[in-house]
């Protein structure tokens, strides 16, 4: 029996080796090749205190404001608009205190488990070099900048995730760079990153394929099914036959599971980030500066700095000044930083309105799964993922309840 993977981000790769690991004959199936969507320029981080919904009242109601100022971190394409409404709808209604609760406890479920799943996915495969020792700095210039992300930190404390609140000292001590504005950080020491995020998927593919998997590069554009799976059909006329098939190709999934019968409201936030490789500095941790909506991370082979969020679909064309007023505001907690020798890139996270993922079989069709949505926090929930969902689909007891994250909750 055939088990198809379509999409090769770290999602799906990740997924394909741990179904390989455990016996299945799979076939990884990508248009551009492993790695080449969002899994490319994504901020490197395994960012385990980020699960808190993006929805909630203090957020929903900047979001006006934001809208109207172009550089704001939520950029919304007003043509793009009417589209976006009945997601906006949905994300609203995520908002529910009743709601939240329950969307904190599904994120903290699969953030606890990560460096259970990671580690000894690292370590099978040779990786384990490919993640940093350092965490992340979250900044705050004063205490009344500190005491707006307070409702992050009580969350964090609630499902007891590490952090240390540090003064200009401290922080000076671990980055020197950073500037004297910066009176107050917290250090998130579990917050790692990877040296490389793209070269991460390309050697976890190699893994896969020296297992004896398969890779096919081609495009979806059709399903043969009864009242199982029974084949995946490419825009070259080709046919792979598989009885089972796991639709995990980031936001293009929404149109795969149209034609599979199960729409899902899927969206694209579009990232942005400038990858610096002459920066004239150096750093050690990754670091956020909430109340400026931008991150830096060390990787790549120089500093990535990212940020924000951008509306505007699938299809229009990237706007990179998104790119320059991160960079701008990147420097104003890095004065010394340069911008030399860089690249800009434009990415698309797949993202649900409640902020949490799919990760389900089909509720219609028998040997369909989705792996979808992980929005902000693919690298990082991607080991987990393939664990829950291999469990899933090789018929193992998952070690947590999967009902929250079914594809027929919307």
């Amino acid at each position: 029996m055939t088990t198809a993977v379509i999409g090769a981000g770290i999602i799906g790769t990740t997924l394909a080796y741990a179904l390989r690991r455990r016996g299945r004959d799979v076939v990884l199936i990508e248009r551009d090749g492993p790695g080449k969507g969002a899994s490319y320029g994504n901020m490197a981080s395994i960012a385990v205190t980020e699960f808190m919904p993006a929805s909630r009242p203090s957020i929903w109601k900047q979001i006006p404001g934001w809208m109207l100022d172009p550089e704001g971190p939520v950029r919304v394409r007003p043509a793009y608009m009417p589209k976006l409404t009945p997601w906006f709808l949905r994300f609203i209604a995520a908002s529910r205190p009743s709601k939240l609760r329950a969307l904190e406890a599904q994120g903290a479920a699969l953030c606890q488990r990560v460096y259970d799943d990671l580690n000894p996915l690292l370590k099978e495969t040779g990786l384990e070099g490919e993640l940093s020792e350092e965490g992340c700095l979250s900044l705050y210039s004063d205490e009344a900048e500190f005491k707006a992300d307070r409702e992050h930190i009580e969350i964090l404390e609630r499902f007891g995730f590490p952090h240390e609140v540090i003064g200009r000292q401290a922080i000076k001590a671990l980055e020197p760079e950073l500037s004297d504005k910066i009176g107050l950080a917290v250090l998130f020491p579990q917050n790692r990153s990877m040296k490389n995020p793209y070269q991460l998927v390309v050697k976890l593919a190699e893994g896969f394929a020296a297992l004896g998997g398969k890779i096919e590069r081609g495009e979806v554009v059709g399903f043969e099914r009864g009242e199982a799976m029974q084949a995946v059909l490419l825009k070259d006329g080709r046919r792979i036959a598989a009885a089972e098939v796991v639709v995990a190709a980031g936001v293009h999934s929404a149109k795969l599971a149209k034609m599979l019968g199960e729409p899902i409201p899927l969206e694209t936030e579009r990232g942005y980030h400038t990858q610096i490789m002459a920066p004239g500095i150096a750093m050690k941790h990754s670091i956020i500066w909430p109340a400026r909506a931008f991150m830096v991370t060390p990787t790549a082979g120089g500093i990535r700095v990212g940020g924000t969020v951008e509306m505007a679909g699938i299809d229009a064309a990237p706007d990179f000044r998104r790119s320059k007023v991160t960079v701008k505001r990147a420097k104003e907690a890095l004065p010394n930083l340069r911008c030399e020798d860089y690249t800009e890139w434009m990415g698309h996270r797949p993202a649900f309105p409640d902020t949490v993922p799919v990760m389900s079989a089909s509720a219609r069709t028998k040997g369909l799964y989705y792996a979808t949505g992980h929005g902000h926090l693919g690298l990082t929930y991607a080991a987990t993922n393939a664990r829950l969902m291999a469990d899933l689909i090789t018929g193992a007891k998952p070690p947590i309840d999967m009902k929250p994250y079914r594809v027929d909750r919307f």
